[in-house]
């Protein structure tokens, strides 16, 4: 069985198993279990279920691998030529790592 989730301004494809990251939650701890009520579309096998804009019902709950990480640095630069207008900063994006463990539909 597998779901559609909104979380973070994202949509993800998810199934029982799987681990990936998504935008940080706050207050959340390594171990503890987060729950997805935005569930757009529920499927199983060639069965699919899209929402108006959710499903009534469903819910896909997650264990927390990593509360807080951080991704790789990404260098912003801003040059304007014969001017001498140079800017450079750097950002690293923060994450939540999970892991999804149910996909619920009553």
């Amino acid at each position: 069985m597998h779901a559609v989730i909104r979380t973070g301004g994202k949509q993800y494809r998810v199934e029982p198993g799987d681990e990936f990251n998504i935008e940080k939650l706050a207050d959340i701890e390594d171990g503890g279990t987060v729950t997805f009520d935005e569930v757009l579309a529920v499927g199983s096998g060639d069965d699919l279920v899209v929402g108006t804009p959710t499903v009534d019902g469903a819910s896909v709950s997650a264990d927390v691998v990593v509360a807080e990480g951080r991704g790789p640095k990404i260098t912003v630069f801003k040059k304007k030529r014969r001017k001498r207008y140079q800017r450079k900063h750097g950002h690293r994006q923060p994450y939540t790592r999970v892991k999804i463990t149910d996909v619920n539909v009553d």
